[in-house]
């Protein structure tokens, strides 16, 4: 009778690995996380659990691993796409289950989690629209403000405008009036130098020049 060996793998250790792994794939962690998760659980090397998974326990759960990474994908979208599936929502793997009804129930979560969150967008689209209407009703104000602004502009610059034509109308009529002075100012001037050179003289009775009025 073989003896059996201390350190040999027990059904019950397959089944831990097998349970450990595929949920670290379908939670999309790493293999070697899982690994060491379960040489944590069983008191094995991270090693050892590896090289088990890979030379025997893996054969036997390849449907299993296949549909672990579908579900990998589908969290990978929803997560993108923002919504985070709850606690019930996640699948087990469990040996011999059937792979339709974990298919089937993939699906039905997504749905309902895609229904929750299409609910969640509805929402968010509302508040974002009153957001809108809030943002329309400022930009319009605004507008009508700016219109204001250029209507008082076009009519200071107007007014502006006609200042100057009658400040330049009055330093025509200044610069007008000046020449006009000086030029009555020097008629002036030569009006009595001519009175002056037209004057007239007479002898007096001791023969002195008098100038006569």
């Amino acid at each position: 009778m073989t003896a059996a060996r201390q350190d040999a793998w027990s059904p019950d250790d397959d089944l831990i690995l097998a349970e450990v792994t595929l949920r670290h794939i379908r939670e999309g962690s790493t293999q070697l996380s899982a690994f060491e998760e379960v040489g944590q659980r069983i008191a094995r090397t991270s090693a050892a659990c590896g090289f088990r998974w890979n030379s025997c326990v893996r054969k036997r759960y390849n449907e299993a691993i296949g549909l672990a990474k579908q579900q990998r994908q589908k969290r990978n979208y929803l997560k993108k796409q923002g919504i985070s599936l709850s606690g019930s929502e996640r699948l087990n793997v469990e040996e011999g289950e059937s792979g339709k009804q974990e298919l089937l129930s993939a699906e039905s979560l997504s749905l309902e989690s895609i229904i929750r969150y299409l609910r969640q967008w509805k929402n968010t689209v509302q508040e974002m629209s009153k957001q809108i209407r809030h943002l329309e009703k400022e930009l319009k104000e605004k507008e009508e403000r700016i219109a204001g602004l250029s209507e008082t502009n076009e009519r200071l610059s107007k007014e502006v405008s006609e200042v100057q034509t009658d400040y330049q109308v009055v330093n025509d009529d200044y610069k007008a009036l000046i020449r006009i002075m000086d030029r009555a100012r020097k008629l002036a001037f030569l009006t009595e130098e001519a009175e002056e050179e037209r004057a007239k003289f007479k002898m007096d009775a001791n023969g002195n020049l008098e100038r006569i009025e």
